[in-house]
Parts: C-alpha cells; structure tokens; sequence
C-alpha cells in the first residue's frame, strides 16, 4: 500500500470519529486508562500539530501533551492531517525527522509511528464512543506490519507507552491483530 495512501486513509478516518464525538461523550473513558474522550482527542490533535510541524522541518512551540483543542477539535485535526500529508509528498522519506527536541530518526520510523498513533488511538476514540471502527484490514494489516519493524520490546510494561502483546485468535482481523499488538484488548463486536 502506498505510504500517503495509508496515512490519508488513516487520518481521514480518524478525523471522522473525532467528529462524530458527542458532547456528552467527552467524560467517557476509553481503552487508554490514562485518557477519557476529551483527553484523547487533544492528545491526538496535539500530536498531530507536532508531527506536521517536523515533517516539514518546523520545530513545534507548542506542548503536544498538554494540548488543548478549540471548539472545533475535528477542523483542527483535518488541517494538520492536510498539512503533515502534504509533508510527506513534499520532502519524501529519504531524510531524517525530529519526534521530540533535537531527537532525529529516520523518516519511515517517524512515519511508522504516526500511522500506529492514528489508527490506534482512532480505535481507542471509536471503541470509547461507540461508533464503527472504520479502519479497513489492508490499513490495518499495513500498519501492523509497520509495527513490527518500529516497535521494540523494552517499550513495553509497566510505565511503558506501550502494554504486552495481547493474544488472539488465528482468525482475528487486522485491525483485532494490530490493537492486540499495542497492547488493547479487541472489541471485536464493535469492527464495522
């Protein structure tokens, strides 16, 4: 699958879900023990506006974690996503990005994280808020493969970004496959 391919279907997707977030919804928990919705959605617009600062090269005066969102978190999102997309096109993969300060890894690593990140926490905002996980198994199954070759073991644990490899079965989908492989529990009930 093509990388803008991925990342576009990825963000635009997520984009929908953070718009199709109730205000009623905002206090809800989701599968992040650290986040309810609101929490979520201004970590993953905060994010967002620091990965499309880098990939062009910005540096980002913002706090990524500590972001706060609009009124209109989803407008937010869509901007940056079109931005970091047009990054990409614009200065390709043959580089080095920064993720935080001055720390620099290679462009695909930087791009690996960035479709884990949207696809997972666009899971973990569509498992909190009902809605249908609207992510396709070649989307997933490109990002799980991404996983894979990103993610090391020592970033796993207890006061790790990241849980243990949760098991499933042979016949889960991709998207099952790839929330288990960062650790979530799959609600597969919910997969539409």
């Amino acid at each position: 699958m093509d990388r803008v391919e991925l990342l576009t279907g990825v963000l635009s997707k997520t984009g929908e879900l953070i718009e199709g977030v109730d205000a009623d919804q905002l206090s809800l928990p989701t599968p992040c023990d650290d986040y309810d919705v609101e929490t979520l959605i201004n970590h993953i617009v905060g994010w967002l506006l620091l990965f499309e600062s880098n990939c062009h090269g910005r540096t980002y005066d913002g706090d990524a974690a500590n972001h706060g969102c609009g009124a209109d978190p989803a407008a937010e999102f869509r901007a940056a996503a079109a931005g970091l997309v047009a990054g990409w096109e614009k200065y390709g993969f043959d580089r080095k990005v920064a993720v935080t300060g001055n720390n620099k890894l290679p462009a695909e690593t930087v791009f690996n994280m960035t479709v884990m990140e949207y696809l997972t926490h666009g899971w973990d905002l569509a498992v909190a808020t009902a809605q249908p996980i609207p992510f396709t198994d070649q989307e997933a199954a490109e990002t799980l493969t991404r996983a894979e070759a990103t993610l090391p073991p020592e970033y796993r644990g207890e006061h790790m970004p990241f849980g243990g490899i949760v098991p499933t079965s042979q016949d889960a989908s991709a998207v099952d496959r790839l929330v288990a492989f960062l650790g979530r529990e799959p609600v597969p009930s919910l997969n539409g």
